[in-house]
């Protein structure tokens, strides 16, 4: 079929992968992450309280007092290429270009900060992307992070007028080939240690406890993988959970208080991993790497390793392959 003269260009027909992250500040600055932290905070997914209780709260106080800390937190772990968490996401992203045919164009986006999750399905869009596969790079499910995500992805979908086909990315916290990526990548990081390790810790995210009382499977997620991955390793795991904010009781045990409590059971020798982070982040880097060590070896240990999240190394994209190419099943051919 011929068309008309004035006809505007139409791209070929594509399909759309965004691999979706938490976010981060633009820069380590209080400025960058006070913005960051008022859009984070203001998620209803993220803190469930009431906003007429908690806005005056995140304004009045939060907002006022945490940036210049996260700030002085986010330039220990600060790169040449920025955020690790938004250079890792975009290296998973262009290593996975290709990868599902010339007809699949990968990009990726944050929940809170830059690539807008909005502004990268329009970019999709307008390269022809007529289906699109939301995926959220979080194992396990979890309200605040899996589903905020879809959240936002939908809601900019309900302002478009032509809109895509869209498939989202299911939680993948018992998936084999995440728990074999998991194994090769937790193997090779201790083989690379002078020292054999008393315990591992699998550090996940914490939240409060009060969500998995409302229904949220996180908890129950977090604690499958760990038993998973210890059955491949052949060697026990405990599991703990970080990041605890607010007075609100918190899953547990704490990732913190377990450090600082170790050395007195004997336990001098620690490696710790985060199973649950795609990428290493503030949370891994800051939190678990520079503080977990800190307290560890303050309490009495001797040794202590943190072991690197899959990040964009082969196992974890060969994970990623793998996954999203069944979720993409029907869409492309068949390898």
């Amino acid at each position: 079929m011929t068309m008309p003269a004035d006809h505007p260009s139409i791209p070929s027909p594509k399909i759309g992968v965004l691999l979706i992250n938490l976010g981060t500040p633009n820069a380590p600055e209080p400025g960058s992450v006070k913005l960051y932290l008022k859009e984070f905070l203001s998620d209803p997914r993220v803190v469930e309280i009431p906003q007429l209780v908690w806005q005056p709260i995140l304004r009045g106080i939060i907002l006022n007092t945490r940036p210049k800390k996260s700030a002085h937190a986010y330039r220990q772990v600060w790169t040449d290429e920025g955020s690790p968490l938004a250079a890792i996401t975009a290296r998973q992203a262009r290593a996975l270009a290709g990868a599902f045919g010339p007809a699949v164009v990968v990009d990726h986006a944050m929940r809170y900060g830059k690539p807008a999750i909005r502004d990268r399905i329009e970019a999709l869009k307008a390269q022809g992307c007529e289906r699109i596969l939301i995926a959220p790079l979080y194992p396990q499910y979890c309200g605040a992070t899996t589903a905020t995500a879809n959240d936002e992805a939908f809601a900019h979908l309900r302002r478009m007028r032509w809109q895509p086909a869209v498939r989202t990315l299911p939680p993948y916290h018992d998936d084999p080939d995440y728990i074999a990526a998991l194994k090769t990548s937790v193997e090779q990081s201790l083989a690379t240690l002078d020292f054999v390790p008393d315990a591992i810790l699998a550090s996940f995210h914490g939240m409060p406890e009060r969500t998995l009382h409302l229904g949220d499977p996180y908890h129950c997620h977090c604690r499958k993988t760990a038993r998973l991955l210890s059955e491949a390793l052949g060697r026990p795991l405990t599991v703990t959970f970080q990041s605890r904010f607010g007075r609100a009781k918190w899953l547990e045990p704490a990732t913190d208080v377990t450090l600082a409590a170790l050395p007195d059971q004997g336990v001098r020798k620690v490696a710790l991993i985060a199973p649950g982070f795609s990428a290493d982040c503030l949370e891994t880097l800051e939190e678990l790497a520079i503080r977990g060590r800190e307290t560890f070896l303050a309490a009495g240990g001797r040794e202590f390793a943190y072991l690197p999240c899959l990040n964009d190394g082969e196992p974890g994209l060969e994970m990623l392959r793998s996954i999203l190419r069944r979720e993409l099943e029907g869409w492309i051919a068949a390898p």
